[in-house]
């Protein structure tokens, strides 16, 4: 995913569909200087990390 979708998607006012590794996420915030999003699973909001943006896809 690309740092412009990325932002908007976090920016969205509904829920957009996002998958890291098949499972769907939340991305909380995007640093836009190292290309990474910090995420949780939407099953599990404790579980929070940061990945490469280009891990993300949006379906």
């Amino acid at each position: 995913m690309n740092r412009q979708r990325a932002q908007e998607i976090v920016e969205a006012k509904e829920l957009i569909n996002v998958t890291h590794n098949a499972t769907p996420v939340y991305i909380q915030h995007v640093d836009e200087q190292s290309d990474m999003a910090r995420i949780y699973p939407l099953d599990s909001p404790n579980e929070e990390e940061n990945v490469p943006l280009k891990s993300l896809e949006e379906h």
